[in-house]
């Protein structure tokens, strides 16, 4: 699969293929990456002008994302960033909890047990992400941790449940996490991959329930950032940097 950042870097400077899927793919990214907080007002006509194409377009692309909770659509005032509640946090990690125990029971039952080196490949990337200080690509690790344990289990419906509920908290961690931090530690991701490998499943069960509940307890409220242009968020990384002054 492709970068989400490169594919918006592309259909954001002019080459006339985006679609409602593409442009969903990288309002998606920019949300998960941080570039984008709750609250943030989608701006149809900025959204058309920075991928070229019609409202129409960009309208199914909302829509889209508004299926997956992750944009709300409110009448006569147009789209914004979702910003979830203190009750949905405790929802979604609940149920992340209840899910993710069954992921670490099923992989030390034999369930995929013998490609957790990949895994360990990306908690890797994670750590090299954190200490290049790349926050961005460390949060979409983060999350990429979980969601890729939760294949080994080959249960594509658990996976799809996952994947929505671990997009669901990353957007909740850019409401209440600072800038730059993230609850999501490398540090116990490495620890369940070490009780996983050794087939201690009440370890890993124990360190899994245990990091799921301090990545909820972290998290602190603070109030989602004000307006964005959206052409700074979708423009090319290094424009994007100029911008910034770095």
């Amino acid at each position: 699969m492709s970068d989400p950042k490169l594919t918006g870097s592309m259909n954001a400077n002019g080459n006339g293929n985006a679609n409602a899927e593409s442009i969903a793919e990288n309002i998606r990214a920019a949300i998960l990456e941080h570039r984008l907080a709750p609250g943030a007002k989608l701006t149809e006509a900025q959204l058309c002008e920075v991928f070229e194409v019609k409202r129409g377009t960009v309208r199914q692309a909302l829509a889209q994302l508004a299926g997956e909770r992750l944009v709300d659509l409110e009448p006569n005032r147009g789209a914004f960033v979702a910003s979830p509640s203190l009750q949905e946090v405790h929802e979604v990690f609940e149920m992340r909890r209840i899910i993710e125990m069954a992921v670490v029971e099923r992989i030390c039952s034999g369930h995929g047990s013998r490609r957790l080196k990949s895994i360990s490949a990306t908690i890797g990337r994670e750590r090299r992400a954190f200490e290049s200080h790349d926050f961005s690509s460390w949060i979409r690790l983060s999350g990429e941790f979980h969601t890729e344990l939760a294949a080994l289990t080959g249960n594509t419906v658990l996976c799809e449940c996952l994947s929505g509920l671990v997009a669901r908290s990353t957007l909740i961690s850019a409401l209440y996490e600072s800038l730059g931090k993230s609850s999501c530690s490398f540090e116990d991701h490495e620890a369940i991959i070490e009780a996983l490998d050794s087939g201690d499943a009440a370890k890993a069960t124990e360190l899994m329930a245990g990091h799921l509940r301090d990545v909820e307890l972290k998290m602190l409220e603070r109030p989602a950032r004000g307006a964005v242009d959206l052409r700074e968020v979708f423009a090319k990384p290094v424009e994007r940097d100029k911008a910034l002054g770095t």
